[in-house]
């Protein structure tokens, strides 16, 4: 038995990659009890909604289906179960989403601790992850090489909440502001001093 070999135009193009994505992280949002049931071990990248009121300084494309929510924040993931799950649901520690949600809600409370980096404590990582149930809905898109797709979804959709890859005109100050506050919060302490 042979395999057939791939011929160049079964292989779909990084801006056609880049088309089917962005369809699929448009379309209707999913609560977040909904998502991980959904949710394949596959990569791909992934878009988190929410509405206008949540954050009303930070601007976010509004949702096609669903315009009363926005774009927040764009992701991508070897799995996307694995870091919607381990990472954004549980782990500040892990996930750059967790830390800048943090810092944003600093007049909430939320408290810090030092471990190897800075970590929100156990009550108030179990308090954020409620919160995101609240709050936020997800889309997602699978794709066997998320990286070559996430710099342009991220380039063409400006979402708020991320740092890295954003134009300089549409980075948020207050995004930057509060991740730095989040980052100072806990520091590992200082060795004794000796005379």
């Amino acid at each position: 038995m042979t395999i057939p070999e791939r011929r160049p135009d079964d292989v779909p193009t990084d801006q056609a990659r880049v088309d089917e994505a962005l369809r699929l992280l448009s379309g209707v949002p999913v609560e977040l009890n909904v998502a991980v049931k959904r949710l394949s071990r596959g990569s791909g990248v992934y878009a988190w909604w929410a509405a206008p009121s949540v954050f009303p300084d930070l601007p976010g494309l509004p949702n096609e289906n669903v315009p009363s929510l926005r774009l927040l924040y764009l992701g991508r993931a070897t799995s996307l179960r694995g870091r919607i799950l381990r990472n954004h649901l549980r782990r500040s520690g892990s996930s750059t989403l967790r830390r800048t949600l943090a810092g944003l809600l600093v007049s909430e409370g939320y408290r810090t601790t030092w471990t190897d980096r800075v970590v929100l404590v156990p009550e108030d990582e179990a308090r954020l992850t409620a919160w995101m149930h609240t709050h936020l809905r997800l889309t997602w898109a699978q794709d066997a090489e998320p990286a070559t797709i996430e710099a342009e979804l991220v380039r063409r959709l400006h979402p708020p909440l991320n740092v890295h890859g954003v134009d300089p005109e549409h980075l948020q100050a207050a995004v930057v502001a509060a991740k730095n506050s989040y980052n100072a919060s806990s520091r590992p302490a200082e060795p004794p001093r000796t005379s």
